[in-house]
């Protein structure tokens, strides 16, 4: 039975993207003090000021998605896609239970503000539920633009609403909308094509995952035929007293053996002379702000949290009112009163030195040159926690806050000494560095500076005993595979993705078995794919493909544009494709039947063992009990590794091991939030408090 309908008189309906949002705009527009009001089970808010009368309150994200009205899931292509509540498409009702909730409180709303998140995603869950649940926006509609939820703000915000534009709208609709058809008219011609074949299983392909599996394929064929070439690195030790350095041959890379040995020929039994003394200063100045790309990576890297795990962190901390906006691709901070900001910060006990130092001298930060119309640069607000912060996120805002306090900072100046030595007609290089004034670093000493030794106190003319001159054979180095981190960094220099979807992009790759481990390496399965989209389908794995398609959009996002011309260029493209690959099915099945059977074994294994060093730890499944646990792959030579694992919820290999005891982490998902979790029940971890905040410089 459904509640009644409220009567609440006159009022604006604001609607915003998540709960906790819709709870921080209804306190910022109340002076902290809204009513709780209960529609169809779902909570809003009622409050009025001096602007009038207001009722909140929140989607749960996407309410309504794309999809095909055909009921066989077997048949393609699929043309005629339409908006339906997310839910409904997958079986269930909570979306819909919360649509119908607000579409009661539009009956009484005699206008309505989109207060959903700014960017394309936020413009489009908002602009469904203006379409669809409140009737195609028949009433007034304003707009608010907010880049952090405190109280200023969403005031500013409010008082400075607009009336609402749709191009951001048609634009995200559109993607939805080509992202949906690309990806489930090619997933379904690959699982027709392979459901004959052994080990059918769930495999998919689109127009940003094709490229992007591409990069890893072509980095991987580039190490797999690299030619290592040698060459010879010849070092001297010299002595003058006490000093002692070691330096380098001129000719960084001797091409022969023979020539090699010459030259420690040349020293035997030489003097050194100091032919060169160069001291130079080096200025390095502050690092830009982050947008969300640059907090991905340094997360990544001082971190270890994966570029999507980073995401989620960053949007929990920005409802909690804790930082900016995240998903922004600015460089630059906004234009606000930053004294005020930094006075918060400073009443941590953490930071209060260093701001005190900043607020002492003429703030001017240093910014980059990346810019985003939408939303500045990823900053914190320094607003208290009302909550306990877990861990992570922990680690995430001191990462965000230090890297805000670094742009205000000094830059840090460095010596860097070179001295030449000549023996007979060879020189000897030796460079040593060392940081004279820290500046920034001292805020954000992620950024490690490794001095190649202080300076011996040597000076032009002095001579030199040679000690040892000796030399090493090493071979030319392939290139390094991607991580998440710099998969992400090549997408975004390739314009492959958008700033909200590259983190799930790699994620997908890494939960569909296409590639695998810290350093991404493609499976089986990932080369058979690309290489027969490669060659029945090459625009899917095209850079251009999703180039064009997104430079449409922000085409339209920017200046509008006809929604119809672009769908049916659209079709005529998938039309073209399609087609191939129905003639080639055979063909497809052939080339990818034996991949497809190794994925399944491949997509359970977790890891390296740390106990035996030569088995992998893989998700085994009791044949008595069901149930799962980890096991090693060397068990029948005598490894005992074993550790349980939760019996419910979905199971993600995190991107690092431990880094306390070096076993898996796997990421267990049920409900909303992902548990972390080292399957190690001994880990030295779970022994202590991890509640403490490590200095970034030790959390790498």
């Amino acid at each position: 039975m459904s509640s009644p309908k409220p009567n609440l008189g006159a009022y604006s309906l604001v609607i915003c993207e998540k709960p906790d949002a819709a709870r921080r705009v209804a306190e910022a527009l109340s002076d902290g003090h809204p009513r709780p009001l209960i529609v169809g089970g779902m909570q809003a808010f009622q409050l009025e000021n001096a602007s009038g009368r207001y009722v909140v309150c929140a989607a749960s994200g996407h309410l309504y998605g794309v999809s095909d009205t055909i009921a066989n899931r077997r048949v393609y292509p699929v043309f005629d896609v339409e908006w339906f509540p997310l839910d409904s498409a997958k079986g269930g009702s909570r979306a819909e239970r919360r649509i119908r909730a607000i579409q009661d409180l539009c009956e009484g709303a005699t206008s309505l503000v989109n207060a959903c998140d700014f960017d394309s995603e936020g413009e489009t869950i908002g602009n469904n539920i203006l379409r669809y649940a409140c009737n195609g926006r028949k009433r007034p509609t304003l707009r608010t633009k907010f880049s952090a939820l405190t109280k200023d703000e969403i005031g500013r915000a409010f008082r400075e609403a607009e009336d609402d534009a749709e191009n951001l709208a048609v634009a995200g609709r559109l993607r939805h909308v080509a992202d949906f058809l690309w990806g489930v008219n090619l997933s379904r011609a690959l699982a027709e094509s392979l459901r004959t074949a052994n080990g059918y299983r769930k495999i998919s392909v689109g127009r940003v995952q094709g490229p992007t599996l591409a990069f890893v394929l072509e980095r991987e064929i580039h190490i797999q035929t690299f030619v290592p070439i040698p060459y010879w690195v010849v070092t001297g030790v010299f002595r003058k007293d006490e000093a002692v350095l070691e330096a380098r041959y001129s000719v960084r890379k001797v091409q022969t053996k023979i020539e090699a040995e010459r030259v420690q020929g040349v020293c035997a039994g030489k003097t050194g002379l100091v032919s060169r003394v160069a001291r130079q200063m080096s200025h390095r100045p502050p690092p830009a702000p982050l947008n969300l790309g640059d907090l991905q990576r340094e997360s990544y890297r001082l971190l270890g949290f994966a570029p999507s795990r980073t995401l989620q962190i960053a949007e929990r901390l920005y409802l909690g009112a804790l930082i900016s906006y995240p998903r922004t691709n600015s460089q630059r901070l906004p234009k606000m009163d930053h004294s005020l900001v930094l006075q918060k910060i400073g009443r941590s006990g953490e930071y209060g030195l260093v701001v005190s130092g900043l607020l002492s001298r003429a703030l001017r930060p240093r910014e980059g040159p990346a810019s985003d119309s939408a939303h500045p640069a990823i900053h914190p607000t320094g607003e208290i926690p009302r909550k306990q912060l877990s861990r992570e996120e922990k680690l995430v805002l001191g990462l965000v806050t230090r890297r805000y306090l670094a742009c205000f900072a000094e830059e840090a100046l460095d010596e860097m000494v070179s001295i030449t030595i000549a023996v007979g007609s060879c020189e000897f290089d030796w460079v040593g560095r060392r940081v004279v004034s820290p500046g920034w670093l001292r805020v954000y000493s992620a950024d490690k500076f490794e001095a190649a030794g202080s300076s011996p106190g040597l000076k032009e003319g002095d001579v030199l005993v040679v000690d040892k001159v000796s030399s090493e054979e090493k071979f030319g180095s392939p290139p390094s595979r991607y991580n998440q981190s710099s998969l992400l960094e090549k997408m975004e220099r390739k314009r492959v993705g958008t700033k909200a979807t590259r983190a799930d992009i790699i994620s997908t790759l890494l939960e569909r078995g296409y590639v695998t481990g810290e350093s991404l390496t493609p499976t089986s399965l990932g080369f058979s794919l690309i290489e027969t989209m490669k060659e029945y389908c090459p625009e899917i794995v095209s850079v251009q493909l999703t180039r064009d398609t997104e430079r449409r959009l922000e085409s339209i996002e920017r200046d509008g544009g006809d929604a119809s011309e672009f769908l049916e260029e659209l079709f005529e493209s998938l039309s073209k494709v399609l087609g191939t690959m129905r003639d080639h099915e055979p063909e497809i099945a052939d080339r990818m039947r034996s991949s497809v059977g190794d994925a399944a074994v491949a997509r359970t294994v977790l890891g390296s063992c740390p106990v035996c060093g030569v088995g992998k730890l893989r998700v085994i499944r009791s044949s008595k009990t069901g149930k799962r646990f980890v096991g090693c792959t060397n068990y029948p030579a005598g490894c005992r590794a074993s550790a349980p694992l939760p019996q419910r919820g979905k199971l993600r290999n995190a991107a690092r091991p431990c880094r306390y005891c070096r076993w898996p982490v796997v990421y267990v998902v049920r409900g909303r939030r992902p548990w972390r979790l080292c399957v190690n029940l001994k880990c030295p971890q779970k022994a202590q408090n991890t509640n403490e905040v490590p200095n970034l410089r030790k959390a790498s």
